[in-house]
């Protein structure tokens, strides 16, 4: 199976956390920079291919939305612990919506989820 690529997009331009937890359970992980970055990540995610995308702003909810909508990926929003990452991944959502949780913990079990599922 080739590497899960996951684009994180956050609306205050960070994300780099995360994209350590990404890399550490062996995915690719794609930070778009600058702010606003989370409303871009639907865009981001066509353009690489990506398997999974993970929005932050502090509803959880705009990038995510933004995702479903323009390129119908499956998604949930409005996300506040790596427990509820975890049960949407198992439900078949791509687009994750959380609040601010730039933490290095929620990428790496986020992507090991995908990759335990996805085999």
């Amino acid at each position: 199976m080739s590497k899960i690529v996951v684009v994180i997009g956050d609306r205050l331009g960070k994300g780099q956390n995360v994209a350590k937890g990404v890399e550490a359970a062996g995915g690719k992980a794609i930070v778009i920079p600058g702010i606003g970055a989370d409303m871009k990540l639907g865009d981001v995610m066509k353009q690489e291919n990506a398997d999974i995308g993970i929005s932050f702003c502090g509803s959880g909810g705009a990038g995510a939305i933004m995702a479903q909508t323009k390129y119908g990926y499956p998604c949930q929003y409005g996300m506040r612990s790596i427990d509820e990452g975890i049960t949407a991944i198992r439900q078949g959502k791509r687009v994750l919506g959380f609040g601010f949780m730039d933490i290095e913990d929620l990428g790496r079990k986020i992507t090991e989820e995908y990759i335990k599922i996805k085999g």
